[in-house]
């Protein structure tokens, strides 16, 4: 009986992952690639910070939100480890980013072609 139960196992057995790809290697981020995200994040705060104390008019919210994405995508790559998923995973995190993107590019669309001040 120990015997058919081990030949049971080795026929689910999956070196590939192929089944189970949640079961996967994990990647193990240095502290160091660590440190150069925080750094990153770190300039994109100071980036905002200066961006708005300058007029850009119209680009003011295209400037601001276009550092938040940046800052967003680091978070998403590096944070969330998204970078080292399967592809299915990262085509789903893109979609929903791809999403988000067209919602902002609806509003500012929106924001832009207000003809502001003539009513």
């Amino acid at each position: 009986m120990a015997h058919q139960a081990q030949n049971d196992h080795s026929l689910q057995h999956d070196a590939d992952n192929i089944t189970n790809p949640e079961h996967a290697e994990h990647h193990i981020v240095s502290p160091f690639q660590y440190t150069l995200v925080f750094g990153s994040l770190l300039l994109g705060t100071l980036l905002t910070v200066l961006a708005a104390d300058q007029n850009f008019g119209i680009f003011n919210p295209i400037i601001a939100l276009g550092i938040a994405s940046t800052k967003a995508v680091i978070v998403i790559l590096f944070f969330m480890h998204v970078k080292y998923q399967t592809n299915l995973i990262k085509m789903t995190v893109g979609a929903g980013f791809f999403t988000f993107l067209v919602l902002i590019t609806m509003t500012l669309s929106d924001y832009i072609s207000r003809a502001w001040g003539l009513w």
